[in-house]
């Protein structure tokens, strides 16, 4: 699932807007530009294995509440800084809907066993053939 394909529902989201920090001069000190989406997760209708994917993503993000806080203050403007935290939100979104194929563990061959043996012993031989020299 890409991320242009997640779908918001807007009953799902509210956001507010707060001072942002960083560069913006003055404009940074009177207007509120920085945006908190709060996401309401149930309103979502997320699979189970979706639902703890996107929390293991979310991490500290998610409340206890089952809303998904996300803060976007990069850009000077409100418009900006809701556009660039939306797509945050669909991009969590997406990647919780990727499952991670299962691994299969595998096992070295008896032949290649052998032959990290015979390694380590020819290695060994060099190292011990290093050892102090006797004057005679």
């Amino acid at each position: 699932m890409r991320p242009e394909d997640v779908i918001i529902p807007e009953d799902a989201l509210s956001e507010s807007f707060l001072a942002a920090t960083g560069p913006g001069g003055q404009n940074v000190n009177k207007v509120a530009t920085a945006v908190q989406l709060r996401l309401d997760v149930d309103k979502l209708g997320l699979s189970p294995d979706a639902y703890e994917r996107l929390k293991r993503i979310a991490g500290s993000r998610m409340t206890t509440a089952g809303e998904l806080l996300v803060t976007a203050r990069r850009y000077r403007t409100q418009d900006a800084n809701r556009t660039d935290g939306r797509a945050r939100l669909a991009q969590m979104i997406a990647d919780a809907h990727i499952v991670q194929p299962k691994r299969k563990p595998t096992r070295p061959s008896r032949a290649a066993k052998a032959k990290r043996i015979d390694q380590k012993t020819q290695r060994g031989a060099v190292k011990r053939a290093r050892g102090r020299v006797e004057l005679d």
